[in-house]
């Protein structure tokens, strides 16, 4: 049985982001492309709406440092929302790089490459925040300290 074209398959943050993620850089709209001919007509570039939920699409790059293959170190996601995100506190100051958990996960598979092709994703979230008891940039949770046991002494 074919998967039909555009599916998107939930996945949880840790799933994709074992290790956790950052952003880098601003949230954007995701604009649609005008070519110079239509520019010079006047016609102004809109905001993409995603086809399945309707909801504005803004991206943002995300720094992967699990990731194995250099490609696939920095990657771009769209996060959908009525309204523009706002990404959690830089983590270092002087920095634009913030650790970042995202909610409402999905991935789509697609050919990508111009010459040489190879499997890609398409990474989709409905929303985003400060990872919890995060570690320098990791999204997971710091272990809890070690009590002393003073019956044993």
């Amino acid at each position: 049985m074919p998967v039909p074209r555009g599916t998107r398959f939930e996945v949880e943050h840790d799933q994709v982001f074992s290790e956790g993620a950052a952003i880098v850089g601003p949230v954007s709209a995701d604009m649609e492309y005008v070519s110079n001919e239509d520019k010079a007509r006047g016609k102004q570039p809109k905001q993409r709406i995603d086809e399945h939920t309707g909801l504005l699409q803004w991206k943002v790059t995300v720094s992967d440092p699990s990731a194995e293959k250099d490609r696939e170190k920095s990657v771009s996601l769209t996060i959908l929302a009525k309204v523009q995100p706002v990404p959690p506190e830089t983590a270092i100051a002087g920095f634009d790089f913030r650790p970042v958990y995202f909610e409402g996960l999905t991935i789509e598979p697609r050919v990508m490459g111009e010459k040489f092709k190879y499997l890609g994703w398409v990474f989709r979230a409905v929303g985003m925040r400060a990872p919890n008891g995060a570690a320098k940039g990791h999204g997971k949770p710091l272990p809890a300290a070690p009590v002393a046991d003073k019956s044993a002494a």
